[in-house]
């Protein structure tokens, strides 16, 4: 069966005005031409729909009992087709997974989640573990924001660089490391520690060692860094990792950073989502919320106050 839901709009107008004219001057046209979507409408229901009583038209009760239906129909069907209208956040009510690697999500999601909430509160945020490099949920749109290392390969999966993270040593206070300068050899021959969820015990840096005909002995592998760091505060173990993601989780632990000794190509942040999230107002509003949040990771640390105040010596008159 053929429908025309233009039907829909002129019943809709026949409805609310009572009469032939008033839904014509309504919807600027012709009575002549409303008088025959009436005809149309009444063979389509097999109602009479107005009926004339005296010099008016009354509806009939099919009429009466669907006028409300029929009328949220039109609205919902001029919302859906019309333009998008300006993103209420306070009155937006929705669910977003957002799935970043455990040290992005130890170091902003709290941050995230705060500035989600205040600024819409009926908005709720999934954070999920990183399963890897598959793409499926994101195509599936069971992902709606994840982060990565390296840009996509599928067309359809777009991306933005955040940051870019140099890589930093860290070791436990009083390791032998933190004696005295960190030297390519003395740093090869620790003993190190990999983050890996699938247990690589090598990764670039070990490329850079063979550039430089040294070799690193990598003891065990660590799942996240947040294990990678609280065993090298237990152990003898060192970890090279990205600096900015790490650095609250390093200082809680009281970890000690050295600079690596060779250099190390710095480590892109990138935030992914699928294309079909494009032109919509609340994703668009979440990657900008998103992209604050993680770039202020990256932000250089504060300068202290100047003036007088800022300066010791200013108030004790030079004396230490």
């Amino acid at each position: 069966m053929q429908l025309d839901l233009n039907l829909l709009t002129a019943l809709d107008a026949l409805l609310e005005e009572g009469s032939v004219a008033g839904a014509a001057a309504r919807l600027h046209v012709t009575p002549p031409a409303m008088s025959r979507s009436l005809g149309r409408i009444r063979k389509a229901t097999g109602d009479q729909i107005l009926v004339r009583t005296g010099r008016s038209m009354v509806p009939t009760t099919r009429a009466l009992a669907m006028r409300a239906e029929v009328h949220a129909l039109v609205q919902q069907a001029h919302q859906l087709l019309s333009a998008q209208q300006e993103l209420d956040l306070a009155a937006l009510d929705r669910v977003f997974t957002v799935r970043w690697h455990d040290a992005l999500t130890a170091a902003s999601g709290a941050a995230l989640i705060t500035a989600v909430h205040r600024q819409a509160p009926g908005v709720r945020l999934r954070l999920s573990a990183e399963p890897g490099t598959d793409d499926a949920e994101l195509r599936r749109g069971e992902v709606d924001l994840e982060s990565g290392s390296s840009t996509p390969t599928l067309p359809d999966i777009r991306h933005r660089l955040v940051g870019r993270d140099r890589l930093v040593v860290a070791a436990r206070p009083g390791h032998p490391l933190t004696a005295g300068p960190l030297s390519l050899e003395r740093y090869a021959a620790a003993e190190h520690l990999t983050v890996s969820r699938r247990g690589s015990l090598r990764d670039p840096i070990d490329d850079a060692l063979t550039a430089r005909g040294l070799e690193r002995r990598v003891v065990a592998a660590g799942p996240t860094a947040a294990f990678a760091l609280q065993l090298a505060l237990d152990t003898d173990l060192i970890v090279t990792l990205p600096d900015a993601v790490t650095r609250t989780a390093r200082d809680q632990l009281g970890l000690v950073t050295l600079p690596p000794p060779l250099p190390l190509p710095d480590v892109p942040l990138y935030l992914l989502w699928h294309q079909r999230y494009d032109e919509d107002r609340a994703h668009t509003w979440l990657r900008e919320l998103a992209t604050e949040t993680v770039q202020a990771l990256f932000a250089p640390p504060s300068a202290p106050p100047e003036g007088p105040a800022a300066r010791p010596e200013a108030c004790t008159g030079g004396r230490s």
